[in-house]
């Protein structure tokens, strides 16, 4: 850790790949940090968590919840960093990153969220981690 960088909160949980672990992961998570005093702060944080977890529970788990996916969030001083891992297989990011979503589709909207929303995003190699800053 940088010398003055101090976490001010932290939320970590290991979750089975259910929507309802999920859905609870994110209350917790709107009790902590909804109250947080910048503007647009609570409403980008719980949808960068929330889609970053569907994402991995959805696509990455298919929703088994004999498998797991890790997320913690740790609050700083004006930046909020994400980190999801899955056991899924991954995907291919680096293809999908630049594809606007299909507006007839119920689904793929992540990464278009992630680009609009986040600071900055990085995927690991696999495509099955993934960390999200964003700056207030």
């Amino acid at each position: 850790m940088r010398p003055g960088y101090r976490i001010v909160c932290e939320l970590k949980a290991t979750l089975p790949a259910t929507l309802e672990a999920l859905e609870a992961y994110v209350e917790e998570f709107r009790s902590v940090y909804g109250h947080w005093r910048h503007s647009t702060a609570p409403f980008a944080a719980e949808l960068l968590v929330r889609e970053a977890l569907v994402n991995a529970v959805e696509h990455g788990c298919h929703r088994e919840p004999g498998r797991s996916v890790r997320c913690t969030a740790r609050l700083h001083a004006r930046r909020l960093t994400i980190s999801v891992v899955d056991e899924g297989q991954g995907f291919d990011w680096r293809a999908q990153w630049c594809r606007p979503p299909n507006p007839l589709a119920a689904s793929g909207r992540g990464l278009a969220i992630f680009r609009q929303w986040a600071t900055w995003v990085r995927f690991n190699q696999k495509g099955n981690s993934v960390t999200i800053l964003r700056r207030f």
